[in-house]
C-alpha cells in the first residue's frame, strides 16, 4: 500500500502529512488484507469494550515496556510482539487510541527506535472515530505470524537521557514541558484529577517552557491545522525548525505526542523525548528545579 497525503490532511497544511491518515480512509480500507490497525490505549480494558474492527491491542506497559528495567523492550521482544500482530517491515499499520492518541503517538515513537517507519496515526484517534457513530466490535482478530527481523533499539536520534538534558540547558538548548501548568508551577506533582504521587518535588527543569500537549488537539481529538501550531510552538514561544529540541512530561507519553506534532506536521529537524521525564529529574538527587510559570 502506498501512502499519500489525503485530502483531508492535506488541507491542513502539515510537512508530513502523508504520517497520518483520516476516519475516513480507514473506514474505506478496513477489509484491506494487508493493513495491521493497532489500539494503544491508557485505559488498556478499553479494547475490550469494543475496538475498530479488525484492531489488535498493544498494551503500553506489557508490550513495550521491559518489565524489570525501567527501559523499553529489547529488540527480540519487540520481534516477537510485531511477528505476533501479522507484522513485517513492509506491512502498512495504523495507530491510533485514546486521550488524543497521546499512547498511538508513544508507540509510534518506541516503533521508530527500533528503525520501523511504516505506522501512521488515525487523525483523531478512538475519540473521533466513535464520535462519528463508526463500527465497533469485540472480536479479537488472528493473522499469520511474519518472520520480521528486529534490529538494535537506536537511542541516539529520537531519546534524550537525563545526562543529555542536564547537557542540554547548561548549552542553553531549546525544552519544552509539556505538562499541565499546574504541574510545571510546582501546584501539583501530577496531571489533574490523579494521584499526586510518583515524584517528591514539583516543578519544571530550568529554561523549559510551559507549552501544554494538548493545546496541538480539536475537541475531537485530531491535530491542529499547521497554521495554528506554528502560532503556538513558533510565534508564541520561539521555537524553530533548525532547533534542537527536547520535550519532556511525566514518562514520556505526553511528550511523545508534542514530539510527533513538532517533527512530522511541522518538520523540526532535531526533536528528542525524555521519556526519563519528571519522575526521573523530580526524585533525583541534586537535580535542579524551578517553579512557577513561563518567564
Amino acid at each position: 500500500m502506498r501512502y499519500r497525503t489525503l485530502g483531508e490532511i492535506k488541507k491542513k497544511g502539515y510537512v508530513r502529512g502523508d504520517r497520518l491518515v483520516t476516519t475516513e480512509w480507514l473506514a474505506k480500507n478496513l477489509k484491506d488484507p494487508a493493513l495491521r490497525i493497532l489500539e494503544s490505549d491508557e485505559d488498556v480494558l478499553l479494547y475490550d469494550m469494543g475496538h475498530i474492527p479488525g484492531a489488535q491491542k498493544i498494551d503500553w506497559h506489557a508490550d513495550l515496556n521491559d518489565q524489570v528495567l525501567r527501559d523499553y523492550v529489547s529488540s527480540e521482544r519487540f520481534q516477537e510482539l510485531m511477528r505476533a500482530r501479522g507484522i513485517d517491515e513492509s506491512t502498512p499499520v495504523i495507530l491510533y487510541g485514546d486521550k488524543n492518541n497521546w499512547w498511538a503517538t508513544y508507540a509510534l515513537w518506541v516503533f521508530e527506535l527500533f528503525g520501523f517507519q511504516n505506522a501512521r496515526i488515525l487523525d483523531g484517534g478512538r475519540m473521533k472515530w466513535e464520535s462519528e457513530g463508526r463500527e465497533m466490535v469485540t472480536d479479537v482478530p488472528k493473522f499469520p505470524p511474519t518472520s520480521y527481523v528486529a534490529p538494535e533499539r537506536n537511542d541516539k536520534k529520537i531519546r534524550a537521557f537525563m545526562k543529555q538534558v542536564q547537557t542540554h540547558v547548561e548549552k542553553g538548548g531549546k525544552l519544552v514541558d509539556v505538562r499541565s501548568p499546574q504541574e510545571y508551577s510546582g501546584e501539583r506533582t501530577h496531571m489533574p484529577e490523579y494521584p499526586q504521587e510518583g515524584t517528591l518535588r514539583g516543578g519544571h527543569i530550568k529554561t523549559a517552557r510551559s507549552i501544554p500537549w494538548a493545546r496541538a488537539a480539536n475537541a475531537d481529538g485530531s491535530f491542529k491545522n499547521a497554521d495554528e501550531l506554528r502560532a503556538i510552538y513558533e510565534a508564541e514561544n520561539g521555537l524553530a525548525k533548525t532547533d534542537d529540541v527536547i520535550a519532556y512530561c511525566r514518562i514520556g507519553e505526553r511528550s511523545s505526542h508534542t514530539w510527533f506534532v513538532l517533527t512530522y506536521l511541522l518538520g523540526f529537524k532535531k526533536v528528542r523525548n525524555y521519556d526519563g521525564s519528571w519522575t526521573e529529574w523530580g526524585n533525583a538527587v541534586r537535580a535542579p528545579i524551578a517553579v512557577g510559570t513561563n518567564p
